[in-house]
């Protein structure tokens, strides 16, 4: 549970309704449904990736396209285990194996010692919002590649989709503390990266 000063996460854009006759073709082999089901999902599967792993450079960008490839073609093969379980949402199974898919790429990185996370001073827990959604939306997105991906995919997750420090934890096989200290340390960051430019731009 996210403490009560914290900000409701935003909708996501995973939250598409499918029909239970597209996903039983889909289960039944049938091409056209599995091609309505990447055309709905390509979009913000590959959001998500970038989000994850980067700001959105040419290297950034190859790797979540591998990320919605890998994501489609487990989806497709493992489509017939999906059974909307306790009213389980179809896009929240998927987004899982997205999020799983980029966070092992992320991981990767960590191994190779090609990531870092931001460390560098002592943290309190931080409950103030994220820059508000009438912030320009391309300050934003060069604010962000300034951070460290394992930073700004928690900040990602935390807020836009709604995960919790238990979750984020668990997914990064990370500490509940890490996830926290991440999120702390990447909105001031972030929040001071925005003021900079604001700055400047009144200069």
């Amino acid at each position: 549970m996210h403490a009560p000063a914290a900000p409701a996460p935003l909708r996501t854009g995973f939250a598409i309704d499918v029909p239970d006759s597209l996903l039983a073709s889909a289960r039944g082999g049938e091409r056209a449904a599995f091609e309505q089901l990447y055309r709905w999902f390509e979009r913000p599967v590959y959001t998500l990736a970038l989000r994850i792993l980067g700001g959105g450079h040419g290297g950034d960008r190859d790797e979540a396209a591998d990320v919605l490839q890998d994501t489609m073609l487990k989806v497709f093969r493992r489509i017939g285990d999906f059974h909307g379980s306790q009213g389980a949402p179809f896009w929240g199974w998927l987004r899982q194996i997205a999020v799983n898919e980029a966070l092992m790429r992320l991981r990767s990185r960590r191994r190779h010692g090609l990531e870092v996370a931001l460390d560098d001073e002592p943290w309190l827990e931080d409950h103030a919002p994220p820059p508000p959604a009438a912030a320009d939306a391309a300050q934003l997105q060069r604010a962000l590649a300034q951070l460290p991906a394992t930073t700004r995919s928690v900040l990602w997750l935390y807020h836009a989709e709604g995960y919790t420090h238990e979750e984020i934890a668990a997914l990064m096989q990370r500490s509940t503390s890490f996830s926290k200290s991440q999120l702390a340390r990447g909105g001031r960051r972030l929040r001071g990266l925005l003021d900079e430019v604001k700055e400047s731009t009144h200069a």
